[in-house]
């Protein structure tokens, strides 16, 4: 088992440090509403509401490729950043190690 650090920044522009599995097959939405983050998810991890927005401060280079319907989602917000990605689509896997990111999405 692997397990790799997710850096989540606060409010107050601090981050903390998530420790996640990745031997768990667990989207990032997943993963930061297990840790108590309000994210609300609404269409399930299905790439539909947008409301699991997060932008990558650091790392963005290391994921996996955007999807159309994910982009498709985005471009509809108008918060969308050049970094900007739906924590639904995003797998928790070694390429998410060490990642900084910011939570955009309607829960906050």
């Amino acid at each position: 088992m692997t397990d790799i650090n997710i850096h989540v920044q606060n409010n107050n522009e601090s981050f903390t440090t998530l420790t996640a599995p990745t031997d768990m097959g667990l989207s990032l939405m997943e993963f930061l509403k297990g840790n108590d983050y309000d994210i609300l998810a609404t269409c399930g991890g299905m790439a539909l509401c947008a409301t699991c927005h997060v932008q990558i401060l650091d790392g963005y280079d290391q994921l996996n490729e955007i999807q159309d319907e994910e982009y498709a989602m985005l471009d509809t917000l108008p918060n969308i950043t050049d970094t900007s990605r739906l924590a639904c689509q995003l797998r928790i896997n070694e390429s998410l190690n060490n990642i900084k990111l910011k939570i955009m999405g309607d829960g906050l």
